[in-house]
């Protein structure tokens, strides 16, 4: 069985930054999934759970309003190893041209006042938030992006190389 994309990435050399997972054509368009990445897989403590939740659907409102982005974003979700996020977008940019969005969307976590979208009629947890953790989180990483701005390793992802076998099969397929 073939591995999907995102796991052919060497996540034990992956740095916080903004990568592009893939890009799949759809006939004559196409999306791009980024890895928006907050902390270093199998390294660092995940991103608490209900921090997370609450970077979810603040920055989603932000994404969604942002008057040159709005009409590229399809989607912004957690990743399930609590490391980060993913980011798709209509077409195929290059992951420093989202650099300046994201910077934007970590940074506008400190000033909100609330959890965009947390009513029981408007979110399946609604419970589950917390906001003081969330702008902590988004800080760190704008802070991170800030310091680390010519630094190409924070948009090329690591990637994994796979033995092969004699007859061209990779290893773990043979």
């Amino acid at each position: 069985m073939e591995l999907i994309q995102s796991f052919s990435i060497d996540h034990t050399q992956i740095i916080p930054g903004i990568f592009t997972s893939r890009v799949d054509r759809l006939g004559d368009y196409s999306v791009t999934t980024y890895d928006i990445r907050l902390k270093r897989p199998n390294r660092e403590p995940v991103i608490d759970v209900a921090a997370m939740h609450s970077l979810e659907h603040i920055i989603a409102t932000f994404l969604r309003n942002d008057s040159d982005w709005k009409d590229e974003i399809v989607y912004w979700g957690p990743m399930g190893c609590l490391t980060g996020f993913y980011l798709i977008l209509k077409g195929d940019r290059a992951p420093q041209e989202l650099y300046e969005l994201m910077l934007s969307a970590f940074k506008s976590v400190g000033k909100a006042q609330e959890v965009s979208g947390a009513t029981p009629v408007n979110c399946g947890h609604y419970l589950m938030h917390n906001l003081e953790m969330a702008k902590w989180y988004a800080k760190e990483f704008a802070d991170y992006l800030e310091a680390n701005a010519e630094n190409n390793a924070i948009f090329e992802y690591p990637k994994t190389e796979r033995l092969m076998t004699d007859d061209g099969q990779h290893f773990y397929d043979s």
